[in-house]
């Protein structure tokens, strides 16, 4: 089936240094990254899987490069594929996204010794910083809380055991090499800490090609708090506030909010300092989220993300700073044109990522084509989706197939907005999240602001299963349905209204990037 191809508008932009670039990824976070650099007047090439060839932003790219048919390994993860396919497509620059290369340091390396621009950090601050080994430590050495663990990598079940011992269960066993929930494993008590280390080493290595794992006391109820920050090649770090990123599953974010309600402005101060410490440290350059475990009035260091997160949006919302463009700005070298003092926050803004998957069942994977597809708009709302009519949803990638940001002058009406938006979000074909979130949104201990990061876990079949009045509405629905046969009429919802409360003026920032 061919499809029309959609190529940039030639209006006036504000020009990047950097010309062309190859996106190294799929999904919503490619189109995101396609529609940034048109922005920025770059032509956009992807390098997408046989599977992904047909996708939304394999349709909008200036250019495709065909990975061919395979896995992820064989196709996204697989270091010279990749720069073949720069090299092939006469690129200046790659940019890999979240999740795949995006956090490995040998591809990096591979980008700097090819001559390649890397948007993210040059290799040994990502060496640096990815290893939380290393961050931990380092952190130490700055007087940065961290959370009694290990001292370095545990390669060995008893050394997991006698360590574990030491420090007391429960513990969290993590993958040293990267993040997003791949190889970490609760442990509530010792005859349990052989399978779980052994597991977790595997999916480390299988999702990051190294098994290495480090061991950390488990906090009962902690929130999970990351600042986002970004530090230019000429020494200017500044950040954008913090995100409340506690409700989980499997240690995956599924709602992220900003600000967060937990940290007090002396907290808030102290994250930012260690923020700047640490990246000062690496001497990292670029987008980045450090990331700690907040228990009372207590903060912990974990980790330094040095890629863009998939949360990003509500930042945006709330400050007005596009961080993509902001990226690929900082990897040509560009200085951020704009003081910490100019940095403004203002309203709230939720993010809800909208899964295929069914949470009945353990969040199980469903992939499926997408029947019918209506995403909502409105005042305060975007969506950042690939999704389109006929298109499926494959099942050897992520299941994130809508991230729906909602924002508001305050967290009251940013949660009403995102409620309203859930409803007339309508995506047939298979099983997704937002009912979920809907019941997640309606929760009392979730209004008021009341999580951790075992939240989901602890309320079970309360937010995983369909309550009565929802069983009704189906079968209302279905009833409807069947009497009336008429199509919905096509919805253009390409682009979602905003609603500018107190707005920080962003043109003050771009009119900065000259």
């Amino acid at each position: 089936m061919a499809f029309r191809r959609i190529t940039p508008s030639k209006g006036k932009s504000k020009r990047s240094k950097i010309k062309s670039m190859l996106i190294a990824n799929r999904g919503e976070i490619a189109l995101r990254i396609i529609r940034a650099g048109w922005e920025l007047g770059i032509r956009c090439v992807i390098a997408s899987s046989e599977t992904d060839i047909d996708s939304l932003p394999s349709r909008v790219a200036d250019s495709v490069l065909n990975l061919g048919p395979g896995s992820a390994a064989e196709t996204y993860l697989d270091i010279e594929k990749i720069i073949k396919a720069a090299k092939k497509s006469k690129v200046e620059a790659i940019h890999p996204g979240y999740g795949f290369l995006s956090e490995n340091a040998k591809f990096a390396k591979r980008c700097e010794e090819e001559g390649i621009i890397f948007i993210g950090p040059y290799s040994d601050a990502m060496e640096k910083l990815g290893d939380k080994v290393w961050g931990r430590k380092k952190a130490k050495e700055l007087k940065i809380p961290t959370i009694p663990g290990s001292k370095g990598v545990v390669t060995d079940v008893n050394t997991a055991i006698k360590i574990s011992r030491k420090i007391g269960f429960p513990v969290l066993i993590k993958a040293a090499a990267g993040g997003g929930g791949r190889g970490m494993r609760v442990v509530e008590k010792l005859q349990d800490l052989k399978d779980a280390f052994e597991s977790a080493q595997s999916e480390a290595k299988l999702a990051f090609g190294d098994g290495s794992c480090f061991i950390e006391r488990y906090l009962a109820k902690p929130r999970h708090i990351e600042i986002q920050a970004m530090r230019d090649s000429h020494g200017r770090f500044i950040h954008l506030y913090e995100r409340e990123c506690s409700i989980q599953r499997r240690h995956q974010k599924l709602l992220e909010e900003a600000p967060s309600l937990a940290v007090s402005t002396l907290m808030r101060k102290r994250m930012i300092d260690a923020s700047k410490a640490l990246t000062k440290a690496a001497k990292y350059h670029g987008v980045c989220t450090v990331e700690f475990l907040v228990d009372g009035k207590n903060f912990y260091f974990i980790e330094v993300n040095t890629r863009v997160q998939v949360e990003h949006p509500v930042t945006e919302k709330i400050t007005g700073i596009d961080i993509i463009r902001a990226g690929i700005r900082i990897a040509g070298k560009e200085r951020i044109p704009f003081a910490q003092r100019q940095v403004r926050r203002n309203g709230h803004a939720i993010e809800c990522r909208i899964n295929a998957e069914d949470p009945r069942f353990g969040f199980a994977p469903t992939p499926g084509k997408v029947e019918e597809l209506i995403l909502p708009a409105g005042p305060g709302i975007r969506v950042d989706t690939h999704l389109c009519p006929g298109y499926t949803v494959p099942s050897i990638y992520d299941s994130l197939i809508a991230k729906v940001i909602s924002y508001g002058r305050t967290r009251k009406e940013a949660i009403t907005r995102m409620e309203r938006a859930l409803r007339e979000m309508v995506v047939r074909g298979f099983t997704t999240t937002a009912p979920f979130h809907r019941r997640l949104l309606a929760h009392k201990s979730f209004r008021n602001g009341k999580v951790w990061t075992r939240f989901v876990e602890y309320q079970g079949s309360k937010l995983t299963e369909p309550s009565e009045e929802e069983n009704k509405q189906a079968i209302l629905a279905a009833a409807i349905l069947l009497a009336d046969e008429e199509n919905h009429p096509d919805v253009d919802n390409n682009q979602a209204i905003e609603e500018d409360w107190n707005s920080n003026n962003n043109e003050e920032f771009e009119e900065n990037w000259n």
